[in-house]
């Protein structure tokens, strides 16, 4: 079963509270997603151990409900 964008969503901002996230459906079908996700929390970390931080966040359904995810992180321009 595909997991909705609006799920998807809440389990970022819950992981990353701070965050401006935008979620983009790559496919339409609810399997395919692309996060960008721009979060104090990434702040000084190189993008390896930010996307590691997403990854985990979202580890119990990845490839099994969320099959792919794309990720586009960063901490906030100063």
């Amino acid at each position: 079963m595909p997991m909705p964008a609006d799920v998807l969503e809440g389990r970022l901002r819950a992981a990353f509270p701070d965050a401006e996230i935008v979620i983009t459906d790559l496919a339409g079908d609810g399997d395919h997603y692309k996060a960008k996700i721009v979060s104090e929390q990434f702040k000084g970390l190189p993008r390896v151990r930010q996307h590691q931080l997403v990854n985990k966040a979202l580890a119990d359904v990845l490839g099994g409900e969320l099959h792919a995810l794309a990720l586009e992180t960063s901490a906030p321009a100063q």
